[in-house]
This record gives C-alpha cells, structure tokens and sequence, in this order.
C-alpha cells in the first residue's frame, strides 16, 4: 500500500516472502508514481545477480529513482570492466554496482605460507579490484558501488582465525581495509557493506550453500531484499532523496512515562534503571543524528511547560536547544507537522516522524503525503528500526552540514526581527548581507553536487548532478558555472545556489538553476542573475535559455523567468516553458545584497 509517495510495504522491517512473491505488482505500481528521476546501474557481478535487480528495482523505484540496468553475464565483472564490451561502453552507466563476495576471492592465505607470503597473496588481490576502479572511472567516469567481504560461514581456526596471519577472518579484514582506504581516498567511490548486513541477518543462514550450488547466489534469495535495500539506500542518497529532519514525540518515546500525569520526577530517562538507560541510549543516538545535520524538532500532545519541563529532566541527553521547533499543544499531529513543514520552509517528504502510538503514527501517514512514519515497536528496537531505514544514509558530508541546526535556528531570528519593519526592502537591508559570488571552486565541488541533490523547491529543471557530473562540468570550457555564499548579521550560510548554463555559440542554456529554501525571499536569486549576466558578456553571450520543467515541489518558480524579465517564446502542454532573454541592454537589479568575487 502506497502511503503519500511511498510503499510501506519497502520500509524496514519488511515481510520477504511478500516482496519476493509479489515484486512485479509492486513494480507496475510504482511505476504509476510521478517525477521519477531516471538512471542507468551497470551491475557487474561475480555470482549470479537477477533477483539483486530485480529486488534492488522496486526499492528505487520507492525512492522516486527509475532505474535502467545493464547486467553483465554471470562471473564477467573481471571482463566487463577490463576489457569492456559495446552493450556495457553505449549504455553509459551513471552508477556502476559490482557485486562481488567472498566467493570471489582467489588468492587465499593457507596454513603452508609464510606472512611475506601472504602479503603478496594480499596485495595481489587488492591489486586486481584496483585495476577494475581505475579502468572504470577513466572509462566512464561514473559513481561506483563495491561490495565488501563478508566473512565466511565457518572458521578453520575457530577464535584464532581473527587474529593469525592464516585465518581467512584475519585476512578478509585486512582486504577490507584496503577498500575502505581507497574509497577515502576517491569520490564518487562508496562501500555496500555487506560484513555488516550479513552480520545483522546471520552470517549461517546468508551463506546457504543450497542456493550457491544449486543458482550460484552467493546469499540465499530471502537476504536478498537486505543486499537489495542497503544499496538502494547509497544510490537514493548520492541523488538527494534523503530525508532531512526528524519530528519525535515525547511521552513513551524520548522517555518512560507520561510528564502531564507523572511529573517530571517519576519520568524513566538516565542510567539508574533499566529502562530508563534505554530511553538514553535512544537520545544519545538522535544527538548524533542531529551532528550529522539532521534537524530535530518535537510534535508532542503535552503543556508546553511540562514538554520543557521533561527535556531539561538532568538523566537525558537532549534538551530544548537540540530542537528547531517544539511543538507541544493539543492539536492534531498531522496539523502540527504542516505548520513545521512551513515553519522550516521544507517539503513534508523531508521528514521522519516518531511516535510510540500507532494510532498517531496512521493519522499522520494518512493526512501528510511522502512523509515516512517508521513502526518502531517497543523502545528496544526504537533505534534498530530508524537506523536500518537508512533515512539519513551519509555519503557527501559537508561542513555545512555540522551547523545545519545553527543555521535554522538563525533563519528562526531572522523572522523574528523581520516582523519588526514595516518595509521589507528596509528589512533586507538591516541584514548587511554579503554574497560571494564566483565560478565554481574545487573546494566546493562536494557541496555543489550536495546542494543540486537536495534542492526541490527552487529548482526549475529538477536536474540531478552527482560528484562526478559536477567534476565533469568544473573540467569543461562549454560551461558558464556559478556558485553563490551568503552571509548576514546572523551568520554565515554557506553554498547555497547554483547556475550551470551550456554555451552553445553566442547562446547560454540554463541546466541547472537551484537555490537552498534557507534563504529564499532574501533577493539571493537577483543577485545570481547579475552575475549570470556578467559571466555571460565575458563569453560573448547575446542571448540566454531558461527552461522551467514543473513538479509537485517546484510550484513557487514557475514565474521566475518572468519576473527576471524573460520572454516566454512556447509552453507545451505538461507546463514545460521555454524562454529567452536579450543581455546587450540587461541592467542589474540587485540593490540590497554587497556581492564579492
């Protein structure tokens, strides 16, 4: 069952036998879903690897993502990526997966070497994975996903397999680790780290040696919706469908007990009792959700005061600043969260609501489309089942995305001082903003693909760029590319918009045109356009492009070309508007906002 923009049925915990047996009806009705985003997966695998795409398909596909795959034949990852063929090099992967496992391991520590031995077996058979990174990358220059090594299903050394220099635990850690250097050592290069996922499901039951010598699955077919979900959630996150921020309850959820009726005293939070430590441990874990930069917020039927009252109890870890907004009143849930949705100008599909009460939690899936409601069972599993969603998933992390609570609560002053003038042009300019405005830099090349992935509201082609396509752009003399910072009184924002526009003779066509909803309606965008505008005459531009492709999510642009003082030359019937401006006689309108280079 569809539940706003996704299927419950694909969030975790998850029934297999459902998913397996009913995955094509699933997908026909996925595929009915609007704005889905379409990109090619190379699968280049060392087992067999179809009910993987399959699987992995339905889980993108709730994630707003069509995926077009190309599979290589069974065993041929080696090939496929050396050698290459014409399928594979006329597909043009945007993310290659190579599902490879400890069955594909070749040179094997044995009980007769010598530890020089050993490393050689080692290094020659990190050298052969390395070989296929590089040649794919200069080949395609696309984002590549590697499976690392599970362990095996028996230990011939029993506990010493882990720590002698014979062990295959011993060495399939150190291969590992050898993986994990490269990949912080190169973008657009991630870990599907299947050790843990096969961990977490039994590493017994994943190595069911029926299905390999009978299918050649290097994991029995019931795990594959685990292998299928975590991957999905690396290649949902690279393209910006991540959520953003969590919306908790109180009562039975951040600690034991009901405040109202309890008193603050008698709550069961900190370490002296049982269950009080577990609702700590869940605390501290959202603590560390918030370092990453997802925002916190409360949605509690509660008197203000006595919500206040039980987040400064001294056993917890979170207290009132943790959160952006607190919403502690008797109003219906699902209103609460609409007014934070417009409070922190963000799309009610960035959100994750937590609620102990199922009766909450069904309201709110009900009345609030695209917002993901987690069943999170007893306080137990609170943060097993939030964490094995992958909501969050991190792989580009930004330094904007340390202060990220900072900056929300700075926009929260913002509004308020705002409410203090009667001419908005003057509120502006009681800011002292600040913008840098340049070409794009290097340094912020993570931060650009970052922004162009998450950025829904102010985004008129609704393009999508991951790290390697803004490194092919930076690298490319086709391109006029702008970033834009802004700073005020308040703070600094950091990166927060984006141009790309492709010359084509003495014309410039706009691909990309992003602004993050922190600081909209603060003339950012006409500040970016003068500057545009300047870059554009540099190249000998006489006439720039701009395209608006709608979405459920974009509405609010859909007459920036117009108030930019575009003219509109078609508009087809799905909405789609083209339009173009003359620059010879353009005269810039910024007046509110000091722009350096």
């Amino acid at each position: 069952m569809v539940m706003g923009d996704r299927m419950i049925e694909l969030e975790y915990p998850f029934d297999v036998d459902y998913l397996i047996k009913n995955k094509k009806k699933i997908k026909r009705e996925l595929l009915l879903k609007p704005g889905l985003i379409e990109k090619n997966i190379a699968i280049l695998g060392g087992s067999t690897t179809s009910e993987i795409k399959n699987m992995l398909e339905i889980f993108l596909l709730n994630q707003g993502i069509k995926p077009n795959f190309y599979e290589s034949e069974y065993n041929k990852y080696y090939e496929d990526a050396i050698f290459g063929n014409d399928e594979l090099d006329n597909f043009s992967p945007d993310i290659i997966y190579i599902h490879t496992t400890n069955r594909n391991i070749i040179n094997c520590p044995s009980m007769y070497d010598e530890e020089d031995d050993i490393n050689k077996k080692l290094e020659s058979e990190y050298s052969k994975f390395e070989k296929i990174w590089d040649t794919l990358f200069l080949k395609f220059n696309a984002t590549i996903i590697q499976n690392n090594f599970e362990y095996p299903y028996y230990r011939l050394l029993g506990n010493k397999d882990a720590s002698d220099i014979h062990g295959y635990i011993n060495y399939i850690t150190k291969l590992n680790q050898k993986f994990y250097d490269y990949a912080n050592s190169h973008n657009n290069f991630f870990i599907n780290d299947i050790n843990y996922i096969s961990s977490c499901y039994g590493l017994d039951k994943w190595s069911n040696q029926f299905y390999w010598h009978m299918y050649k699955y290097a994991l029995e077919v019931p795990a594959i919706p685990y292998l299928s979900f975590n991957l999905s959630n690396i290649i949902k996150s690279i393209y910006g469908k991540n959520k953003k921020a969590l919306v908790l309850d109180l009562d039975n959820t951040l600690w034991g007990g009901i405040v109202g009726d309890d008193g603050v005293e008698n709550l069961a939070i900190g370490p002296e009792i049982p269950s009080g430590q577990v609702y700590l441990e869940f605390q501290k874990y959202l603590k560390d959700q918030k370092s990453l930069g997802v925002i916190l917020n409360i949605n509690s039927k509660n008197e203000y005061e006595n919500a206040i009252a039980g987040l400064n109890h001294p056993g917890g870890e979170l207290k009132p600043d943790d959160f952006i907004i607190i919403k502690a009143n008797w109003n219906p849930k699902n209103m609460n969260i609409k007014d934070i949705s417009e409070e922190l100008n963000l799309g009610a599909d960035s959100f994750v609501f937590v609620d102990d009460n199922p009766a909450e939690r069904k309201v709110v899936k009900d009345y609030i489309e695209g917002i993901a409601v987690p069943n999170i069972d007893i306080p137990e599993n609170y943060i097993r089942n939030i964490d094995h969603n992958g909501y969050f998933e991190v792989t580009n992390f930004s330094k904007e995305d340390l202060k990220k609570s900072d900056l929300y609560k700075d926009n929260a002053k913002r509004s308020q001082m705002m409410s203090t003038f009667d001419n908005y042009e003057d509120y502006l300019k009681s800011l002292n903003m600040k913008a840098e405005i340049a070409s794009f830099n290097p340094i912020y090349l993570e931060r650009i693909s970052q922004l162009s992935n998450k950025s829904n509201q102010f985004n008129l082609t609704t393009k999508r760029y991951s790290l390697a396509d803004i490194e092919s752009v930076y690298n490319s003399d086709e391109y006029i590319k702008i970033y834009g910072k802004l700073e005020d009184i308040f703070g600094d924002n950091g990166v927060i918009s984006v141009v790309i526009g492709k010359i084509k003779d003495d014309e410039l066509h706009i691909d990309l045109w992003i602004m993050s909803c922190r600081v909209l309606k603060r003339n950012m965008e006409i500040a970016m356009m003068d500057k545009l505008v300047e870059k554009a005459k540099e190249k000998g531009i006489k006439t720039i492009y701009g395209y608006y492709y709608p979405t459920l999510k974009n509405k609010m642009v859909k007459d920036f070309y117009d108030l930019q003082g575009f003219e509109l030359l078609n508009e087809d019937e799905n909405g789609n508007k083209t339009y173009k401006l003359d620059i010879e006689n353009y005269e810039n309108k910024n007046n509110v906002i000091e722009v350096i280079e």
